[in-house]
């Protein structure tokens, strides 16, 4: 089996206050998916549930991200969520709170059907 790329969505998130690097991280996943509708599965002969979802966030502090709470925000397939380092970190100016602003590329692929 081959997966074959269909779709690449991205999208950024913002937590304004609070310094949550996974609420910013959904926000950016939401971005990604807001304005998609992927109506190609019938005509390839697939459904939704056959599709591989594959996520990358980027983030200041990436061990800060809960990938499970993340990969609730996609609705379909198999989903698969990874944080790195990236995004931006905004400190505020009296060093208290922080704004963090958190990538996503959101990766959406189908099995080709060949055998491999």
């Amino acid at each position: 089996m081959a997966r074959v790329r269909c779709i690449t969505e991205m999208g950024m998130g913002v937590d304004v206050h609070g310094k949550d690097s996974t609420k910013a991280a959904r926000r950016a996943v939401s971005d990604a998916i807001r304005h998609s509708s992927l109506g190609f599965f019938r005509m390839v002969g697939k459904t939704s549930a056959d599709m591989f979802v594959d996520v990358t966030i980027g983030v200041p502090d990436p061990s800060t991200v809960d990938t499970a709470a993340v990969a609730k925000e996609l609705p379909y397939g198999t989903v698969t969520v990874s944080a790195v380092k990236g995004g931006l970190e905004i400190p505020a100016e009296s060093g208290g709170d922080s704004i963090i602003i958190a990538n996503a590329a959101v990766v959406v692929s189908l099995d080709d059907g060949k055998a491999g």
